[in-house]
């Protein structure tokens, strides 16, 4: 199956009528919606998820739970890590090969030339739209004020998580207001967004470009994450849910594991539902553990093996975070695209890890170098050591010694990983 995600990767590669670079603007996909007589507007209670950090873990958690309260979802997600398919849940499954290479195919014929992500945004709304799920939930791109993502008119809700410095490189002014601008400034009117936990500075940022919207507005004051002895639980005014999951160890996924619980109590799932939902959600490559696997079976079983797609320094403190609360020797293997900021990222690391290994990214030509990123690592006084690749990182590192060795620094690193396990 693997090899026919690949095969169509290489296909879409070489169409001219598609363009990898990202290229921002609705006027390409809203004429090949009309051409096809707006399928978007079939879609209802559609919820979109815009920010920096936490789309996925936002939206995966939502449908955990409406899917708990017996309710259909779709599902549009960016990138995939394993499998092309990975992007587009169409209510009880994901789109087939041949569903794929279908649409496209009608797509292809209409000669409008798109991006990839404009493609793949037309291959999830076409193939839903006769599906009529209960709620739709759309990740958007990189920001949100052009992007593909934003042709709903009325959306049920829309969530901003949280806001950083990531896609500085895709507006003209450099600064996080700009990024702010572009990801809040578009929003739809006369629908209810939910703003998840920021900086008190983009916060006061948020709260003025909103101050014209006439969507209904909930802020994340009104709930918290709070623990007791070691559960942690949602709490808002009128109601005390305990999270009990033994794969969530970042505190920024139990905080968008509580954004997602506050919007599926206000689309009216009770209490019990959301209980039954809580364990059984996953967030792969995000804080996840690998436990068997052709990689881990190569390993100690002394040593434990981490993978993490955290690229920003937001989420780095997150990773830090938790690893400062295990008392084993840490390793790393990081890998990073040149589109983020590995200065800011791997300085959050000093002093947490033994070593770390640099390596290239061997599917995306647009990586740091591993000697950049090596050289970062000893200005933060961190030993540091380059590799071909992540194999022989892993291979360099693993011994007898119990310890911790984690992998992050992308989500295209960990797309890698989990393919090759």
């Amino acid at each position: 199956m693997l090899s026919q995600s690949i095969n169509l990767y290489s296909q879409l590669a070489k169409k001219k009528i598609f363009k990898q670079k990202i290229k921002f603007g609705l006027k390409r996909i809203k004429k090949v919606l009309e051409l096809l007589n707006n399928p978007e507007k079939k879609l209802k209670n559609v919820i979109n998820i815009v920010g920096s950090d936490g789309k996925y873990s936002v939206l995966t958690s939502l449908k955990y739970i409406i899917e708990e309260n017996g309710q259909k979802t779709s599902a549009f997600i960016s990138p995939s890590l394993i499998d092309i398919r990975e992007r587009f849940w169409i209510g009880d499954r994901f789109l087939s090969y041949k569903e794929i290479k279908k649409t496209i195919s009608i797509i292809e014929k209409l000669k409008i030339p798109l991006t990839i992500f404009e493609l793949f945004t037309l291959i999830y709304i076409i193939n839903v739209a006769e599906k009529g799920n209960d709620y739709n939930l759309v990740e958007a791109g990189a920001l949100f004020a052009k992007d593909s993502t934003n042709l709903f008119d009325f959306p049920k809700s829309q969530v901003i998580v949280n806001i950083n410095k990531q896609h500085l490189n895709f507006v003209k002014k450099k600064n996080i207001r700009e990024i702010i601008k572009q990801k809040v400034g578009y929003l739809s009117n006369y629908t209810k967004i939910y703003i998840n936990n920021q900086t008190k500075s983009n916060l006061r940022n948020i709260k003025k470009i909103l101050r014209k919207n006439l969507s209904e507005k909930v802020y994340s004051n009104n709930w918290k994450l709070i623990k007791r002895s070691n559960t942690y639980f949602y709490k808002d005014i009128n109601t005390t849910i305990p999270l009990k999951n033994k794969n969530i160890h970042s505190m920024g996924l139990w905080q968008n594991l509580c954004i997602s619980i506050k919007i599926a109590k206000d689309l009216g799932i009770n209490n019990k539902i959301i209980k039954k939902a809580v364990p059984k959600i996953r967030f792969t490559g995000r804080m996840q553990y690998i436990n068997k696997g052709k990689i881990k079976n190569k390993l100690f079983k002394n040593e434990e093996l981490l993978i993490d797609g955290c690229h920003s320094q937001v989420s780095a403190k997150n990773l830090v975070k938790y690893l400062n609360t295990i008392n084993l020797p840490k390793y790393g293997i990081c890998g990073m695209t040149i589109n983020k900021n590995p200065s800011d990222f791997l300085g959050e690391f000093k002093g947490v890890f033994e070593k770390i290994i640099t390596v290239p990214l061997n599917n995306n030509k647009n990586y740091v170098s591993p000697n950049t990123l090596k050289k970062i690592c000893l200005k933060n006084k961190i030993r540091s050591e380059t590799a071909f690749n992540f194999i022989k990182a892993i291979k360099e590192l693993s011994s007898s010694e119990k310890k911790i060795i984690c992998v992050f620094g992308s989500l295209f690193l960990i797309g890698e990983f989990l393919k090759k396990n």
